[in-house]
């Protein structure tokens, strides 16, 4: 593999890419320019900062968009999200860097913790978070209706404080079933009574240390047992984890509050929990799928994209995937540069893939292999044993390409050298929104994406950071 480290050849091999070939041997030393809207300091007044609502739509007009620019990978939305409300259970203030701050999910949470005496105040000059829950009282707020998955995680800060809470029902992305019965358990294991009400789940009851063993392996499971068992005195333990890279990121900062939590294997987690936790500053991890996103990106439209944070070290199957399919970017340890020169062979190669747990290729990657792979020079499989309804997206895809998507639940055909043709296109999930959007920047002639928000759920600062990279698109609603 040819790395950054090798500048001389790079130059020689690319002369007419001089300029960007430069900016990767500096990078570092680069400030970024991050696209942000928000003054200085905002705190967070109304249910959507972004200014953009579910009826709004993208328009993309004329040909194929060739993206040139640099990219900088933001802080993951699924580790941003839960250390939001691990926030929460501190006795301090925290202070989250490399937060992105322009999610609407973070958006949404906060707008909830504010609603119940919390703060939660966004520096968006550096990408930060103050959140600070000691004045978290035991008001209800006037609205339960939170669209996003991790409600049940903001259910421990009440406790620790009240005895008493009322979360809002989960609500996210439509992909198969995943239902709270887990975290009702969980509660019921720490001694807890739970209701579910109309509009929302109550939890009362005076929280004790608890010992669980999951019948799945289970991220949002770990993640409120890694919360809950942290506040609370005594020995928790936790059996059939899932430790991803987001929940390690997610222990290590209960532990930089004061929790003593012990690893053993890949899916025995022992915690020594305290009443009293301190608050702390840190940082949130690179998000690995939005890494992944921009490289398949540089990859499908040939264009010449350097991408910033790239979280390689979580990312090493995935990366050998794309390397087995012929994509083969150069990098150094922490930014990757996508040209058309990337391509061992001068073309992405057919392959399968099969999406389930970390380390492997998650679900959340599924779709941006699919898309990968109708520029294949030959016929691909994607196999998804973990969330294997997360196919809603392919009708509206198909749109694109007429004939060149089939599929099942669990397994999806994909027909290579695919010519995308512009279409009209409904988001469906978060992941599905975005590669709709990539496959409109890649088709000939106009395409128009509703419901956009969807792909805005996930990535932080999508439109300025697309506007960096040449790309612009209409706005509208309808």
């Amino acid at each position: 593999m040819l790395t950054l480290a090798n500048s001389a050849l790079l130059s020689s091999l690319y002369d007419s890419h001089h300029w960007l070939l430069k900016l990767m041997e500096t990078s570092k030393h680069m400030p970024v320019h991050n696209g942000a809207l928000l003054e200085e300091e905002v705190r967070l007044s109304g249910a959507n900062n972004t200014g953009i609502s579910a009826s709004d739509f993208l328009r993309k007009s004329g040909g194929v968009t060739v993206p040139n620019g640099i990219i900088r990978v933001s802080g993951a939305k699924n580790a941003a999200t839960r250390l939001m409300a691990a926030a929460l259970i501190s006795d301090d203030p925290c202070y989250l860097s490399n937060f992105p701050t322009e999610l609407v999910d973070v958006r949404h949470k906060a707008r909830f913790i504010e609603s119940i005496g919390g703060s939660a105040v966004f520096h968006a000059d550096t990408d930060a978070l103050a959140i600070d829950a000691s004045q978290l009282g035991s008001i209800q707020p006037d609205s339960y209706s939170v669209p996003i998955r991790t409600t049940y995680l903001l259910a421990a800060g009440m406790l620790k404080r009240f005895g008493f809470a009322r979360i809002p029902y989960p609500g996210g992305c439509k992909i198969g079933s995943r239902g709270y019965d887990l975290h009702v358990m969980l509660w019921e294991k720490m001694g807890c009574k739970v209701v579910e009400a109309a509009d929302y789940i109550e939890i009362t009851g005076t929280p004790r240390a608890f010992d669980v063993s999951f019948p799945i392996s289970t991220i949002g499971g770990t993640e409120n047992a890694l919360i809950c068992g942290s506040m609370l005195e005594g020995r928790t333990t936790i059996r059939n984890a899932y430790i991803s890279p987001e929940v390690a990121n997610l222990i290590e900062f209960l532990i930089a509050m004061g929790a003593r939590i012990q690893v053993v294997g890949n899916s025995f987690i022992e915690i020594q929990g305290s009443s009293t936790l301190r608050g702390t500053t840190f940082q949130v991890l690179p998000d690995r799928i939005e890494a992944l996103t921009w490289i398949v990106f540089g990859a499908i439209s040939r264009g010449n994209i350097l991408i910033q944070d790239v979280p390689f070290g979580h990312m090493e199957i995935p990366m050998v995937h794309l390397r087995e399919a012929g994509v083969d970017v150069f990098r150094n340890s922490h930014d990757a540069y996508v040209c058309p020169q990337s391509f061992i062979n001068s073309t992405i190669q057919p392959f399968e893939v099969a999406c389930g747990t970390h380390p492997g290729i998650i679900s959340d990657m599924q779709p941006f292999f699919v898309l990968l792979a109708l520029m294949a020079d030959g016929i691909s499989r994607i196999y998804d044993y973990r969330y294997p309804e997360r196919t809603a997206y392919l009708e509206q895809l198909s749109k694109f390409c007429p004939g060149a998507i089939s599929w099942e639940p669990g397994k999806i055909v994909v027909n290579g050298r695919a010519s995308l043709q512009g279409a009209e296109v409904v988001s469906t999930d978060l992941r599905g929104s975005m590669v709709l959007l990539l496959a409109a920047l890649i088709a000939e002639g106009e395409s128009k994406i509703h419901n956009i928000q969807m792909a805005l759920r996930g990535y932080n600062n999508l439109l300025s950071k697309l506007d960096q990279l040449g790309i612009s698109l209409e706005l509208g609603n309808e």
